[in-house]
């Protein structure tokens, strides 16, 4: 078996960064506390050309690689791209903060590399195997990222909760795969999609195993039930960890659904003629993921409304959001799944945002974490008040900005939910999704109640007398990168239709629809 056999040059990108994290960790042994920025644009710069890799390296196509356990595919390329990118604005906002609070050290930068390796794993990774790796690399340093800050009793009892309950929830993870391996007797993520199609496997193991990877599932996402972690760890957390927690790993969950539900456990990529006269998995887990999106926007914003601290607003609103997420995905067809990538690529933007915004108004002795922090920002900085505006109006789902797209492309595809599959014997299964106009009711009306929360920051901003006087200090380059990533949310609402078509266009290309 050579490196060409082994088709290895699509994991060129994971490849790179594994290297250039393993040389930072070593270069940073060498510098000093005086030249840390060495070491931050080392680590941006691997990023960069990271990057660079994965985009000259594009293909428009499905390649897999290491017998088949690896892939590259247009919507990998996709996510690997905007997890890139939430990477990089977490080390761009975080620096100043992390220089205020002895964490800017080579701990912070070598974590979140190997975090972000853990990322790209998730979203490539087509072996139940090689998930699960990839989902522990980025949990493990996340915990590790979030007790960075040693001298702060909130951050360990925030990375402990984050510990205890991460592992709670890779052990049902696990268990779950396990179950599906017995009852498949494979790892591989198309054999087993076979296997279920053409009801060689075991159905009482199926299901018990689809039950415990949805929930683990859930919890990495936030969704209610499993969300309890979610608050605590983003109040606790550093704001730059809790940027990076909220924003590119969201992504990642996105790809690792889908290889998990949508083609392990859906129809996606499976050739018609094989499919059976009996009910697939996936009217199961689209019905769980309906329960768990409900609940989910039911819970995020009504328990967003009652938030003193923005971070805690933040954590619930992204519970809220990732309601949103599942109601895409449990459509489970091409207008779905792109209306979910679309959701998850624009909610890591507009989240970025809204922890730079935070970030930007914190200095050393202060944390700007409440929301009374913002009182009077428009009389302290007009154009930063107006950029948190936009921040604030695009998650709340507002016109012109792009949450607004967002969340009108998810409820599009409540309201497009007809899935209708053809069986051998042209009886065809009829997948019913007749009750998904009442959960975009559901949608729009926790998204009402969600606008409360968000413009009550804003009225706060313009309306209220400022109890911090201090100016706003911050570099160049991060009021330059912070207002053009506030601006690019207003640019991609008034023309949403080519991010929302190419990534329509990557989930087709990756063979994740039905056929």
């Amino acid at each position: 078996m050579t490196w060409t056999s082994l088709n290895a040059g699509i994991a060129y990108p994971e490849i790179f960064l594994l290297i250039a994290a393993c040389a930072i960790l070593l270069i940073d042994v060498f510098v000093s506390d005086a030249k840390r920025g060495i070491t931050h644009g080392l680590t941006l710069a691997a990023l960069a050309v990271t990057g660079a890799i994965l985009y000259s390296g594009y293909i428009p196509q499905r390649v897999t690689a290491f017998s088949g356990q690896f892939v590259a595919d247009p919507m990998a390329a996709w996510a690997k791209g905007g997890i890139l990118i939430g990477v990089a604005l977490a080390l761009i906002y975080g620096r100043s903060y992390a220089a205020a609070r002895q964490m800017y050290r080579g701990e912070l930068y070598t974590l979140t590399l190997f975090a972000t390796l853990g990322m790209m794993i998730m979203t490539s990774a087509i072996n139940f195997l090689l998930l699960y790796v990839g989902l522990e690399l980025l949990s493990l340093s996340l915990y590790a990222l979030v007790a960075l800050r040693r001298d702060s009793a909130n951050a360990t009892e925030a990375a402990m909760k984050y510990f205890v309950l991460g592992a709670l929830a890779s052990g049902m993870l696990l268990y779950g795969m396990s179950m599906v391996y017995g009852a498949t007797g494979s790892l591989d993520v198309v054999i087993i999609a076979q296997k279920i199609a053409t009801q060689a496997a075991n159905p009482t193991l199926l299901v018990f195993g689809l039950v415990f990877i949805v929930a683990g599932i859930a919890f990495k996402l936030g969704a209610v039930p499993f969300h309890m972690w979610v608050p605590d760890v983003y109040q606790g957390a550093p704001t730059p960890i809790a940027q990076l927690i909220g924003t590119a790993p969201k992504l990642a969950a996105f790809a690792f659904v889908m290889r998990l539900l949508a083609e392990a456990l859906g129809l996606a990529g499976i050739d018609l003629s094989q499919i059976r006269q009996q009910p697939m998995l996936l009217p199961s887990w689209s019905s769980m993921l309906m329960v768990l999106a409900v609940a989910s926007l039911v819970i995020g914003n009504l328990a967003a409304i009652a938030q003193t601290n923005i971070k805690r607003m933040f954590a619930y609103s992204t519970i809220s959001h990732m309601g949103f997420l599942l109601l895409g995905i449990l459509v489970a067809n091409e207008v779905g799944y792109s209306a979910s990538f679309f959701y998850a690529f624009t909610y890591v933007l507009t989240a970025a945002a809204g922890f730079g915004m935070v970030q930007l108004l914190s200095r050393e002795g202060f944390e700007a974490d409440t929301i009374d922090a913002f009182k009077g920002l428009a009389k302290r900085s007009p154009w930063f008040a107006f950029m948190m505006l936009m921040v604030l109006f695009s998650m709340a789902g507002i016109p012109v900005f792009v949450g607004f797209f967002a969340k009108l492309s998810v409820l599009q595809a409540l309201l497009n939910h007809a899935v209708l599959v053809p069986g051998v014997d042209g009886a065809g299964i009829d997948i019913d999704h007749s009750g998904l106009v009442w959960v975009a009711v559901v949608a729009v009306l926790m998204s009402l109640v969600g606008a409360f929360y968000y413009l009550r920051v804003v009225k706060v901003m313009f309306f209220d007398e400022p109890t911090d006087t201090a100016p706003i200090s911050a570099c160049w380059d991060v009021r330059i990168i912070l207002s053009l990533n506030c601006l690019l949310l207003l640019a991609l609402g008034l023309v949403p239709g080519y991010l929302l078509a190419k990534l329509g266009e990557a989930v087709k290309l990756s063979s994740l629809v039905l056929f």
